[in-house]
Parts: C-alpha cells; sequence; structure tokens
C-alpha cells in the first residue's frame, strides 16, 4: 500500500525503525475512516516484517498528535460497521514490534484510543489528552472506555469521557497514562531514548513480553502467571536466549538473531 488517507510512513533502514506520521496539520491531523483501516494494514505488515525493529507514531505540525476523526464520516458509514472500530484501532497493541507513540498538543478522541493501543507514550509539556465524543452524543468506541478505565481506574475515566475532562501532561504522567513528559523541542530525542533501550534488546523477546503483558494484565493472577510460566520455558530453547546467556559470561555485546 503506497498511497495512504493524512498519513505517511518513513523507514529508517538502518536502526531498522518504521515512523508513521499522521499528516493533516490543517484538519489537527485528523483521523478518516479509510485511514484507520489503513492504519491496522500497515501495522500488521510492520509487524510481518523482520527488517522492522521498533514502530513510531507522531503527528505533524506541532499543534496536535490528532485532535480526532473526521466528524462528519461517521454519519457515512454503516452502524454495523461503527461497531467494529476497535480492531482497527488495537493494531498497535497487536503488532509484535514496540511501538513508541510520541504526543504533542491535542490527543483527542481517537487520538487517545491509538495512543493508549501502543506500547511506551511519551508526551510535551503541551499535551492535552481527552475523549469528548459525549458532546456530541456519542460515547468513545474505539477501546477508549476500556483501556481508560483499566489504566487509570473507573472514577478518573468517569470524570474524563462522562464530563469530557482535559487530561494535562502532567496528570497523565501522575496518572500513568504516559511514561516521560518532556519540553516539545526534546520530544523527538524522548522518544530516540526509548527506541535506544528497545533496539539493544532481542525482538524475539519484546514481542513475547508484550504478548504476555497483553494478554494477562486484566486477567486473574493465576491465569498470568500461567501465561508466562509458557512463554518463559518457551524462550528457554531460543537462539537469543542462548546468545544472551553467552554474552553475558562473555562480557560482551549480544547479536540478537530473532529467533
Amino acid at each position: 500500500m503506497s498511497q495512504y488517507d493524512g498519513f505517511r510512513v518513513e523507514r529508517d533502514e538502518d536502526r531498522g525503525v518504521a515512523t508513521i506520521t499522521l499528516d493533516v496539520p490543517e484538519k489537527m491531523n485528523r483521523v478518516s475512516m479509510a485511514a484507520r483501516e489503513q492504519l491496522a494494514a500497515l501495522f500488521a505488515e510492520l509487524g510481518a516484517d523482520a527488517s522492522v525493529r521498533a514502530v513510531v507514531l507522531e503527528g505533524a505540525g506541532g499543534r496536535a498528535f490528532t485532535a480526532g476523526g473526521d466528524i462528519p464520516g461517521f454519519m457515512e458509514t454503516h452502524p454495523e460497521h461503527l461497531s467494529r472500530l476497535a480492531w482497527n484501532v488495537a493494531a498497535p497493541e497487536r503488532c509484535p514490534k514496540p511501538v513508541v507513540c510520541a504526543i504533542q498538543g491535542y490527543c483527542l478522541g481517537v487520538g487517545l484510543e491509538l495512543a493508549l493501543a501502543c506500547d511506551f507514550r511519551v508526551a510535551s509539556e503541551d499535551a492535552e489528552l481527552g475523549l469528548p465524543e459525549i458532546g456530541l452524543g456519542m460515547i468513545p468506541g474505539s477501546g477508549g472506555t476500556q483501556r481508560l478505565a483499566r489504566l487509570v481506574g473507573l472514577s478518573r475515566a468517569k470524570d474524563v469521557v462522562m464530563r469530557r475532562r482535559r487530561i494535562s501532561a502532567q496528570d497523565a504522567l501522575a496518572w500513568g497514562l504516559v511514561s516521560e513528559v518532556v519540553p516539545a523541542g526534546e520530544l523527538g530525542a524522548a522518544v530516540g531514548r526509548v527506541l535506544d533501550d528497545v533496539l539493544e534488546l532481542s525482538p524475539l523477546a519484546l514481542a513475547v513480553c508484550k504478548r504476555v503483558l497483553n494478554l494477562a494484565y486484566d486477567g486473574p493472577l493465576h491465569v498470568g502467571l500461567e501465561v508466562e510460566g509458557f512463554a518463559y520455558g518457551m524462550l528457554r530453547s531460543t537462539d537469543d536466549f542462548a546468545e544472551g546467556v553467552d554474552a553475558f559470561v562473555s562480557k560482551r555485546k549480544p547479536a540478537w538473531r530473532g529467533s
């Protein structure tokens, strides 16, 4: 897929990083219905590409990651299709590669829902997060109510969704919605530090770790322990684990194979 509706992708072949940029700055990087499906397909493609080690999701223009969806487009979409929007927006979560979201300015509606589906969220000091859909007589429909409540608790989620409360960058940090808040001019460097960390690690171990965490985080402890245990045993037989042990004993940097 070479043409995208309102976003672009660039690949750093040397580092193995793909950067997806929401790029409709004159419309605050709105995310169209077509873009949702295209993003899902692109994340699946990047997830299957062994040359891609990590993915960055960002917005162009400096004013917004994205201020939300294409509102008129909702009235042109069949209700049954609307009921399945969460699947497309969950694509960063399904992707086996680490996904880093860079949040600058407005991160509203589907923007916050996309961000919540990413693994790491780094925000600029001017970031403003929210789920304002109820002001349109609607509710968040792409995972926002569920992921937000699981991350910050039911009471805070109700405050945000039912009162259209905007979350400041500092509140997002205090609530655990983002991992770091930096001045706007330092956002790229902060994202780079996250990438530096994950790119040093086994891609296979990272993929398995992400899968275990996503599968078990809202389930019973005993189920999570079983899932973790099976994954731990599986990784024992991989080339990357053998390489990691040998590199540790030899006091050298490991050369990961992803197998």
